[in-house]
């Protein structure tokens, strides 16, 4: 069977990923940024309160495989496993989000907002366990063309929805009816090509779920603690939001989110190079190789460091105007927020790239532990902070749990590099 197409190289995988992350990334900003324009922050609110509640759930769900897969360098797994082991834990996530709407007093609009995002991210889900198979054959061109036409056409679903029908329940399952076409008839499609065989019955069967049990256990055992990493992070990112839903309305809520997402614009820099490196870091790892992985990672770690440093010196400077041109005055009031959010986000780029070094030297328990500590940490400062400083005690919870991510990291990756196999290597200094 011809499984594999030739690979490409590291820059041109980089140049997909990064064009990819920017128009996918560039059409999710632009949804806030058509509801902010359409409607009110309000339905901002509501939109980002639908998310929050299903992403956590959705992203343990796919108990970070996509990156046991990328960095899967002697191949332990098929692909028929992972396909498999998501559409199982998939199935049980939307399970827990229908059954949380059920037991939890939301209103009747925001409880379908949060059933139909669902939805939607059960199929990024899907989506997700193929990107896989095209990062770990180093075909980023392959995701990349996915997201292309994903992200403006979800952008153009909600913005049309909500348009003529003055509504976000219609602009949200326009959204997910576009991943779930998008999901079979081109990412399904993308990953026959790539797994194909010498004849129509293989390739079929190259692209099925297999359920070997003992297979599918032991998968489940050695991505579990990346699960509950994902999971962690999720909630990281989702826990002050859930205190200004309850304590501060949905209004406050809207006004948040919407500054909080500008931080995607770096992200999509920072993850297209991560997602890129990955298998290369692996690799490294893998053979021992720890100058190269050294080296590999502290040019990321470089580049998290200039990219978060010139978002800071934007926001302090020109923070007021851009909030208005981009959203409107509304937001603009609360510049003083936005650069904390963005010296937050900096301090977050830097750390995003120490984790994929982690799991490059396959230290998922230590993230873990890592993760634990950290939601643990910002709930508490949530708790304390944000009843009586609103706003800017929200930010101040993100800032601190940046800060913990980044540390923690650190410490985890310079033991993984000192435990390597030849640990001899390690003979210059450096920045991690």
């Amino acid at each position: 069977m011809n499984d594999r197409l030739p690979r490409l190289t590291l820059r041109a995988n980089f140049s997909w990923a990064f064009v990819g992350s920017i128009v996918y990334a560039a059409a999710q900003w632009g949804m806030l940024v058509v509801l902010t324009k359409l409607g009110s922050p309000e339905m901002v609110g509501v939109f980002a309160i639908g998310l929050a509640v299903g992403t956590p759930i959705m992203a343990f769900a796919t108990l970070k495989t996509r990156l046991v897969q990328a960095t899967d360098a002697k191949q332990t797994y098929q692909f028929g496993h992972y396909l498999g082991l998501r559409l199982m834990t998939t199935a049980v996530a939307f399970v827990i989000i229908v059954g949380i709407v059920l037991v939890v007093d939301y209103e009747p609009a925001v409880a379908w907002v949060i059933l139909v995002l669902g939805l939607q991210k059960a199929a990024e889900s899907l989506s997700d366990v193929l990107y896989g198979l095209f990062q770990q054959r180093e075909r980023m061109d392959m995701m990349a063309i996915s997201r292309v036409i994903k992200g403006p056409l979800s952008l153009i679903a909600l913005g049309l929805g909500v348009y003529l029908t003055g509504s976000l329940h219609y602009g949200v399952l326009g959204m997910t009816l576009v991943w779930l076409i998008l999901l079979f008839a081109y990412d399904f499609v993308s990953c026959a090509r790539l797994l194909r065989g010498d004849n129509w019955r293989e390739t079929i069967k190259a692209v099925l779920p297999r359920w070997d049990l003992r297979p599918l256990a032991q998968l489940a055992w050695l991505a579990l603690p990346l699960g509950i990493v994902v999971l962690l992070e999720s909630l990281a990112t989702n826990i002050p939001r859930y205190f200004i839903e309850r304590q501060l309305g949905v209004y406050l809520l809207g006004i948040f989110a919407a500054m909080a997402y500008l931080k995607r614009a770096g992200q999509t820099f920072i993850i297209a190079w991560g997602l890129s490196a990955a298998p290369r870091l692996a690799q490294h790892y893998s053979n021992g190789d720890v100058r190269s992985f050294r080296r590999l990672l502290n040019r990321l770690v470089l580049m998290g460091v200039v990219l978060g440093a010139g978002g800071v010196v934007v926001a302090s400077l020109w923070g007021r105007p851009l909030l208005t041109l981009l959203y409107n005055s509304e937001y603009a009031a609360y510049q003083t927020i936005f650069v904390i959010l963005i010296l937050a986000a900096g301090v977050d780029y830097v750390a995003t790239f120490i984790d994929y070094g982690m799991t490059a030297a396959r230290q998922f328990r230590q993230q873990m532990i890592l993760f634990i500590s950290l939601v643990a940490g910002e709930t508490l400062i949530c708790y304390l902070l944000i009843p009586r400083g609103a706003l800017l005690g929200a930010a101040t919870a993100v800032l601190s749990a940046a800060f913990i991510r980044l540390v923690g990291g650190w410490l985890i990756i310079r033991r993984a590099i000192a435990a390597c196999p030849h640990p001899a290597e390690i003979v210059e200094p450096a920045l991690v």
